[in-house]
């Protein structure tokens, strides 16, 4: 009995600790996120640049890769408050 008290103790004592970790980890997230869409950008305006003439399929890749980069950001943002406020 004495040992669940003080696991119990010490996980209290580490809640502060684990909601600015939250925040660190959604702070990451978002710049992480946020550098993958520029470099999707750049990549593509250095493509279409370069063959004019693929510019809609380049265009409609790029919209979809930065999709998908900004869900897994949101997922991941998401998950950091939840970590914060529960």
């Amino acid at each position: 009995m004495e040992l669940l008290t003080i696991l119990i103790q010490a996980v209290m004592d580490l809640t502060p600790i684990a909601k600015m970790a939250a925040g660190l980890g959604a702070s990451i997230a978002t710049i992480g996120a946020s550098y993958g869409i520029g470099q999707i950008g750049r990549s593509a305006l250095e493509s279409i640049a370069r063959q004019p003439e693929a510019a809609g399929d380049i265009r409609s890749n790029m919209i979809v890769s930065a999709a998908l980069i900004e869900g897994v950001a949101f997922f991941a943002i998401v998950v950091c408050l939840l970590i914060v406020f529960l």
